[in-house]
């Protein structure tokens, strides 16, 4: 494969066009038109078709840019090591997958550790849905995996769990929305506004039979797999939520909303699976320490 028309196949995809390609590349609309169809020739796939006056992927083309985005940000990568100072501190490139059910504040403070080595790091972050980070993990292009759920054997990668910490639950709302709760806590949520996690979600699943348990309905007005995106919500009075108590002192500082009870029966688990038993990589083990010895600890 020529991978000058597999560049000028990817400017071309990411630019919207063989103009603005052309522009970027400083070459001809005729000679990218001309690259790209040998590169078509080549893997015997249309990459491109018409779509009036524009040009849109093909399925086949959404493959190759999906391969076509891996290889050129890894040359990006080659380049930027090998460009690094003779004889100065390497930098350490940690490449982190973040299941999108953990709260992004609970993720930045696991992963603030790996940031403060005598080793400079660049980090390099990844979220997504928990399977399909684990297949990035087997085929390392991830070195962790951060998520609120352990590994399981009914997934086929060969990985390990190292359990970070748990933080019970707080519910959360706005100050207008607290007014208008009738009777104490958990009774006040019976009827009430809720915003949910979403059913992938382990927390989720403990709310239901929680609930249940405490003989309480309340009216679920949205669900959400993106935690922040349901504290937005929150913050604007639509319904009470759940976070980790780990993080109440800064939801309200940040979000004005007040706390109005707590469960020590839902519990959030974190955890962080790396394909190394027993931990060696330097920005694995400082986020281990720090979130047993001090996060989840306290």
């Amino acid at each position: 494969m020529n991978f000058k028309h597999l560049h000028y196949f990817w400017v071309a995809a990411r630019s919207g066009g063989i103009l603005k390609a052309g522009e970027q590349l400083h070459t001809t609309p005729q000679t990218l038109s001309g690259q790209i169809k040998l590169l078509e020739e080549r893997l015997g796939r249309k990459l491109f078709r018409k779509s009036g006056r524009q040009l849109e992927l093909t399925d086949d083309g959404r493959v190759a840019l999906g391969y076509a985005d891996e290889i050129f940000t890894l040359g990006a990568e080659l380049e930027a090591a090998l460009r690094q100072p003779l004889g100065g501190p390497r930098l350490l490139d940690f490449r982190v997958g973040v299941a999108d059910s953990v709260a992004k504040s609970v993720a930045y403070r696991l992963l603030e550790p790996a940031m403060d080595l005598e080793v400079p790091v660049r980090l390099i972050g990844v979220e997504g849905k928990f399977p399909d980070l684990l297949a990035q993990l087997a085929l390392h292009r991830l070195d962790l995996v951060i998520a609120d759920e352990p590994l399981t054997r009914r997934i086929s990668v060969k990985a390990y769990n190292h359990a970070l910490g748990t933080s019970p639950m707080s519910f959360f709302c706005a100050p207008a929305l607290r007014s208008r709760l009738q009777g104490a806590f958990p009774q006040c949520l019976h009827g009430a506004p809720m915003l949910i996690q979403g059913a992938a979600s382990s927390v989720r699943q403990q709310l239901d039979g929680w609930l249940a348990r405490q003989q309480i309905q309340p009216r679920f007005v949205g669900e959400f797999d993106d935690g922040a995106l349901m504290t937005a919500f929150g913050r604007e009075g639509r319904g009470v939520f759940m976070s980790p108590s780990v993080l109440e002192a800064e939801t309200v500082a940040h979000y004005g909303v007040e706390v109005i009870g707590r469960s020590e029966e839902l519990v959030e688990e974190f955890y962080a699976v790396s394909v190394e038993r027993r931990i060696k990589h330097p920005a694995v083990a400082a986020i281990t320490q720090a979130a047993r010895g001090r996060l989840f600890h306290a």
